[in-house]
């Protein structure tokens, strides 16, 4: 058995041993047992105990903002924060024993699968009658809808940019306020700063063992040039595209440079992705902007100069992000609905994700938030909102995403490696992804 069809087996296997979690949530399309009939507009506060789950990766955010709401409210908001890596496992067991919190935020892409399983309960009536719902980002939204029935709506949003270390641009003789406009500039850049020699230097770096770090790195550009990575189903794979071949070899083209991809790319498993650039041994690349404001706040104390601008295509001047971040909704089992929709409400509102998010240096989910809270910001906070107000971001949607693609030893994953680092075949590679996609 060749080496690809022994990793799509594998893939294969993994990737159903990742359905089992959740397989007794309840059945496809379920809305869960606990009911938002009745309740008021803007929810009820009377000083009851809200329980909360959110991953581990947005704790300075939701620290923010659960500490703003208790500090305005009768109700009390009890935070608890997950590791990244347990959190698919901690949701399952208590979807199973009806022992979830009364709110549950999630990685975006891992929604459907959530929504679909019957772990919310369902929220149209109140989404629906939000006065602000169009100012809203609906990728959040769209990504808890099944059949019609909305169950959650945006709680942090995390975008993915280009970034650039200025100092290292300046000593490669590059324009430090010049970063990449396309794939083929990218490359070029990376590797004037590779050729510098430095000791642990490189010119850029890939998080080639995590998925969910790959397609946030990745898929702006193929999104950019127009094209798409999934069906709007999101039932079949189109990674089998020019643009996506393209990003792959400028990736190859930096693994087989000499400092081209800093080490422990092929190895990072993204515990540590965004690690090498913080610590001003990267020149150039994508990143989440959730992580920009710790290093904005180390320029301030004497760090290096970081540059920001949205992630290019292959065509100079097109750009797209990765529409990334928690959604979150009211679980299945909350016994306390109306107090858990008055967080919610309170959440949506263009005040609150001014206090709790804009004056933060964070990126608000509030569209017209973006658009007047941010006069006095830093121009890369502004840059970074840019790529959300633009509306060339995505959020891609299938229930069966995490296997297919965020997984450990997912089918993305293995396409990635094999591009970049062997000798991939994107057809195969990429029907393997689709194999997964469509057994849902």
């Amino acid at each position: 058995m060749s080496f690809n069809k022994v990793t799509r087996a594998l893939a294969g296997i993994a990737a159903a041993a990742m359905l089992i979690p959740l397989a007794a949530c309840g059945g496809s399309g379920s809305s869960g047992t606990a009911s938002t009939e009745g309740i008021p507009a803007k929810g009820t506060d009377d000083g009851t105990e809200i329980t909360l789950w959110t991953r581990s990766p947005l704790e300075r955010q939701a620290k923010n903002v659960v500490e703003a709401y208790n500090k305005s409210h009768k109700n009390q908001v009890k935070l608890e924060i997950i590791p990244n890596d347990d959190m698919e496992g901690k949701v399952g067991g208590a979807s199973q024993t009806d022992s979830l919190p009364d709110l549950l935020a999630g990685d975006v892409v891992r929604i459907p699968y959530w929504s679909s399983e019957g772990i919310f309960a369902d929220l149209t009536k109140q989404i629906d009658g939000l006065d602000n719902l169009k100012d809203l980002q609906q990728g959040h939204i769209e990504a808890g809808t099944v059949d019609g029935a909305k169950h959650t709506l945006p709680f942090i949003t995390d975008v993915s940019v280009m970034v650039w270390n200025k100092n290292l641009y300046k000593e490669a003789g590059l324009d430090p306020e010049q970063g990449p406009k396309s794939i083929d500039e990218f490359v070029e850049q990376a590797k004037k700063v590779a050729a510098l020699n430095k000791t642990d230097v490189a010119g850029s770096y890939l998080a080639g063992q995590s998925g969910g770090a790959l397609v946030f790195d990745l898929f702006p550009s193929v999104w950019a040039d127009g094209e798409s990575v999934m069906n709007d189903d999101g039932t079949e794979a189109t990674l089998n595209n020019d643009s996506m071949k393209a990003v792959l070899d400028a990736y190859k083209e930096l693994a087989n440079t000499t400092n081209g991809l800093g080490a422990g790319s092929k190895e990072e498993t993204g515990a540590t992705w965004t690690a090498p650039f913080a610590n001003g041994k990267i020149g150039v690349m994508p990143y989440p902007n959730t992580a920009t404001t710790a290093l904005f706040e180390a320029e301030k104390d004497g760090g290096f100069e970081v540059g920001v601008a949205p992630i290019p295509g292959t065509k100079e001047g097109s750009s797209s992000t990765f529409l990334g971040g928690d959604a979150m909704g009211i679980s299945k089992d909350s016994k306390h609905v109306a107090q858990a929709w008055n967080f919610l409400y309170w959440l949506m509102q263009s005040d609150t994700q001014k206090e709790v998010f804009a004056d933060q240096g964070d990126t608000a989910s509030n569209v017209e938030t973006l658009k007047t809270a941010y006069n006095d910001a830093d121009p890369r906070v502004q840059t970074i909102n840019s790529v959300i107000i633009d509306g060339n971001g995505k959020t891609p949607k299938s229930p069966a995403f995490n296997e297919a693609f965020n997984a450990a030893g997912s089918p993305w994953q293995l396409l990635v490696q094999n591009a970049v680092w062997g000798n991939g075949d994107l057809k195969s590679d990429n029907q393997a992804v689709t194999d997964v996609l469509s057994a849902q």
